[in-house]
């Protein structure tokens, strides 16, 4: 049965501003990405951000008072995007460690926003940083993510003994990191996601 909101209930007009919310700052981030491909994070402006937008500059400051928030927003939209695209959900083990090695394929292929997380990921060290809490969430649910899996494939007898799960996650994030710096830096010496397979291989006693 479809219940009709009477005349002056405040719920329609909470309800419409949420909706509404969400589609602006969903406008917002696709603008955002669109300037920052074109123009860099440090070449982008709010300003352009908003105009791209629809929108004037004191509204889109309304839902991300930095250009620091807005950037920690668009690789928010990137996560998420990143786990629906590659299966990150899926049950811990062997599957999803190849999932995050087809998420550095597609990164490769995209260096636009890889250079924008690279540059961010430094700047935010500082606690006072505005992206700060987006990145250690971030870390704590990748280390997670690929601790669990390590420790499904020991308790299957697929890790090599004596390779700790917690400790080779931490090195299997560490270096999709460092790699991504590299790359970006010699893009036409680094093979980013072979020496990924490489790594995890090593760590292996089934064939990937």
């Amino acid at each position: 049965m479809r219940t009709v909101t009477p005349p002056g209930d405040p719920g329609a007009e909470t309800t419409g501003g949420y909706l509404k919310g969400r589609i602006r700052r969903k406008d917002i981030i696709a603008a955002a990405r669109a300037v920052y491909a074109e123009a860099g994070y440090h070449g982008s402006s709010l300003r352009e951000i908003a105009k791209r937008a629809g929108i004037t500059h004191a509204g889109l400051l309304y839902y991300f008072p930095t250009k620091e928030a807005l950037l920690a927003a668009v690789l928010q939209r990137r996560d998420a995007e990143d786990a629906a695209r590659q299966h990150l959900d899926s049950s811990p083990g062997l599957d999803v460690l190849k999932s995050l090695i087809a998420l550095a394929a597609h990164n490769v292929r995209h260096p636009g926003i890889v250079d924008l997380y690279v540059r961010l990921a430094a700047e935010a060290v500082g606690p006072d940083h505005p992206a700060h809490t987006y990145f250690e969430r971030h870390y704590r649910e990748a280390r997670e993510l690929t601790a669990r899996s390590f420790r499904v494939l020991a308790a299957r007898g697929d890790l090599r003994p004596g390779v700790d799960p917690e400790l080779a996650a931490l090195g299997f994030i560490a270096l999709m990191d460092g790699l991504q710096v590299q790359w970006l830096t010699m893009p036409d010496e680094v093979d980013l996601v072979g020496a990924l397979e490489a790594h995890l291989q090593s760590l292996l006693t089934v064939p990937l």
